[in-house]
């Protein structure tokens, strides 16, 4: 009797269904992963839930092992970590995380994982493409000492920014967010929090992260003179418009884009996408992370809980999937 998996596939915007799959054995250089757990971005997750990507970005927002489309059913997702159980000597029982989307098993090239170091736990790990994320955003924009950095938008990515900037020595880093009870999660990740209109002005650096017009208003806004605003935000098919009169030209403000799809150029010559994620998951041994695992639910319930999270009636930074023991 062939092997099956079970994967959860958006049938079509707003409905998501757990279907069962063939998994075939794996084959030379192959290993076959059984999910913990897997973690929702629920941003970019919702955005493919509710069918927002638009046809110009297709290409460039397909998941790694993503199966399906956008104008379609489509299995999408990259936080997984998992066990692996068939493969090479060296891997098998080995905890390792995967760009793959949310599915039970699964068989994959074996340089496609990457082992989670022993200090980092499974439950933390699935933290590590958001980390790379932020990495990457670090590398496009490195805080000076003694800088003093914001962060406009307390979700995965911009939390992830906020810790690993107020490592720099000298750094004072504030985390805005409308959310008035995002102020605990700033306090576990050791940074600042204020509210749009109690932030402080006058920044060296902005990173914005909130995804709205707003959002990038307030941040050119709090940024200094001829400073920069760094955009990390995926509006998908979404017009923003940029304030750029009054104050954009007089006090010569940029604003530049970050994005993890390729390394940042500052690093491109001596960093590969494996060691980018190498290092993310290293950086995950710090347990002020758990502060962004907001809540958790069984894989079964994925159908009803993806509707939830779009619709923001499940707040969330990142939810976790639990799988099934074998």
């Amino acid at each position: 009797m062939a092997a099956t998996a079970r994967a959860f596939w958006v049938s079509r915007p707003g409905h998501g269904e757990i279907r069962e799959e063939a998994l075939p054995e794996p084959g030379p250089g192959q290993v076959l992963v059984r999910t913990l757990y897997s973690g929702v971005s629920r941003a970019t997750e919702a955005l493919v839930f509710r069918g927002g990507v638009p046809p110009s970005q297709h290409g460039l927002m397909r998941a790694p092992f993503q199966e399906g489309d956008f104008d379609g059913a489509v299995k999408y997702g990259y936080l997984n970590v998992g066990v692996v159980e068939q493969g090479s000597a060296e891997l098998v029982g080995r905890t390792v995380f995967t760009l793959y989307p949310h599915q039970t098993r699964f068989v994959v090239p074996a340089e496609a994982v990457r082992c989670v170091p022993e200090e980092v736990p499974a439950r933390r790990a699935v933290l590590a493409g958001t980390v790379e994320t932020a990495v990457n955003a670090l590398w496009d924009a490195p805080p000076l000492l003694g800088d003093r950095l914001t962060v406009v938008g307390a979700g995965m990515v911009g939390c992830c920014v906020a810790r690993l900037a107020a490592g720099v020595p000298g750094t004072r880093v504030q985390l805005v967010d409308v959310d008035p009870g995002r102020a605990r999660v700033a306090e576990r990740l050791g940074v600042g929090f204020a509210l749009p209109g109690e932030a402080e002005a006058g920044r060296d650096r902005v990173f914005h992260t909130s995804a709205t017009e707003a959002g990038l208003e307030r941040s050119l806004e709090l940024v200094a003179a001829e400073g920069e605003v760094v955009e990390l935000s995926w509006y998908g098919d979404r017009r923003v418009g940029v304030p750029l009169g009054e104050y954009f030209h007089s006090r010569r403000l940029t604003v530049r884009s970050s994005q993890v799809g390729a390394i940042a150029p500052a690093r491109r010559a001596g960093r590969t996408l494996a060691e980018r994620l190498g290092l993310a998951l290293r950086l995950l041994a710090d347990p002020a992370f758990d502060a962004l695992v907001s809540g958790e639910s069984p894989f079964e319930e994925m159908p009803s809980v993806l509707p939830r999270l779009a619709e923001g009636t499940l707040p969330a930074l990142c939810h976790r999937i639990a799988y099934p023991p074998p």
